[in-house]
């Protein structure tokens, strides 16, 4: 049977229409053309009565995904340009490649088998993505998985890449990124890109909510977060009974069962330093109580990979910089089970975040089944233990000192280790 979608209610989640109903620009579109909060609200259709989402629905659903998932890696003006560029914003498009024989579905033309790639191999699991292909239709699951291809290929093969190399490998493969065959496309990319609405800063908070609605006010804010919605109760409770982060909290005002992290100009949830310490005392006497690796250790690392944010900050992931197949191998094959990790957006959980960076380290520290020095460990952190060379990535443990001092007086004795 055909998929076919007449409203918005049809191919969205409740807690995804409701996030659209917070974007201003969105709720001001649908209200002047009729639509109400709470009823089913209406696709927009072309002349062939296709449906297609505006310039508006386009970018503010692209926004939410970057927010929620992708902050500070992919531009959602990016997403927006590609769902123009592929399918001219239309959810159900379809397009079968008879060389390949396969069909590319949905907004950002994802091929079924890509998504499954990205969900079994690279944890992207934050929707339900069943056998059924026709979910792909879906706008959120589809841009979703299309921010998560791109954010592969800003790193593919370990190197950071640049915006036209990852438009022009979206459209014809990596071997093609630098071909003839997709400069048109990165052409084209660059003149849509030019013509999209200026941009604005994208907000789903209730600060950018005037919908007089009170189901759109309740809704999970997915910018504003809560330690309490990314910590355990028992691991909250730990928190509140350290002293540094209950005098902090209460002096913040802060009150039980609904902590905020902090957040930047940007609005970008992170740790105080007194916070990512305690943090990493809780975690290491609880779980790391033979291995020597000091609380101290795992804030300078956090300093350098991710300033403290909790989500992303450029390719690494969440607090520690520990990317979801390292962790998931931790957890497997290394027996580091005290948290679970099914995804990456487990990640951009602190206690699950600084675990799996102690667990690393620790590995490290014994690795080939050598006890390893302090330089070898931090730069391996960083450059991975095959590549380090003392000499070469010396800048590594330079920043490594600089950041350690943040947390503490750091002595230099010969023949002592002081971080291990």
């Amino acid at each position: 049977m055909a998929v076919s979608f007449k409203y918005w209610n049809d191919c969205v989640d409740p807690d995804d229409l409701e996030a659209m109903w917070k974007d201003p620009a969105v709720q001001a579109e649908w209200l002047n053309a009729g639509e109400t909060n709470g009823s089913k609200i209406h696709l927009s259709r072309d002349c062939d009565g296709q449906p297609y989402l505006t310039q508006t629905e386009i970018k503010a659903v692209a926004g939410i995904i970057v927010q929620r998932h992708f902050v500070s890696q992919i531009d959602s003006d990016m997403l927006c340009t590609i769902a123009t560029l592929e399918s001219d914003r239309q959810p159900l498009a379809a397009q079968y490649n008879k060389k390949t024989k396969e069909t590319m579905l949905g907004i950002m033309q994802i091929l079924p088998k890509t998504a499954e790639w990205l969900v079994r191999d690279l944890g992207y699991r934050s929707y339900e993505i069943s056998s059924n292909s026709k979910v792909l239709h879906k706008p959120f699951i589809n841009v979703y998985l299309g921010a998560a291809y791109l954010k592969w290929l800003s790193n593919y093969d370990q190197k950071e890449r640049c915006e036209e190399f990852m438009v022009r490998a979206y459209k014809g493969g990596t071997k093609k990124a630098t071909h003839k065959s997709t400069l048109p496309y990165w052409k084209r990319y660059l003149a849509v890109k030019e013509s999209l609405p200026s941009r604005k800063v994208f907000e789903v908070g209730p600060s950018s909510a005037s919908a007089s609605s009170s189901a759109v006010s309740n809704t999970k804010d997915p910018v504003h977060t809560t330690w309490d919605s990314r910590t355990s109760i028992e691991d909250m409770e730990d928190m509140w009974n350290h002293p540094n982060v209950s005098k902090e909290w209460t002096k913040s005002a802060e009150k039980r069962g609904e902590v905020r992290f902090s957040h930047d100009a940007e609005k970008r949830p992170y740790l105080s330093r007194v916070e990512l310490k305690a943090v990493s005392e809780i975690i290491l006497s609880k779980h790391f109580s033979t291995r020597r690796v000091k609380p101290t250790v795992l804030c300078a690392i956090a300093e350098i990979v991710s300033m403290r944010f909790v989500n992303r900050v450029g390719q690494h992931t969440g607090l520690m910089g520990i990317d979801y197949p390292t962790a998931r191998w931790l957890y497997k094959d290394g027996s580091y089970r005290a948290y679970t990790v099914e995804s990456v957006e487990d990640l951009s959980k602190p206690f699950v975040a600084v675990y799996f960076g102690a667990a690393y380290l620790a590995w490290l520290s014994d690795y080939e089944g050598r006890e390893r020095t302090p330089q070898f460990v931090v730069q391996a952190y960083f450059a991975e233990p095959q590549k380090v060379n003392l000499q070469e990535t010396g800048p590594h443990w330079l920043k490594f000192e600089e950041a350690l001092s943040c947390y503490e007086d750091v002595k230099k004795e010969e023949g002592n280790c002081t971080i291990l």
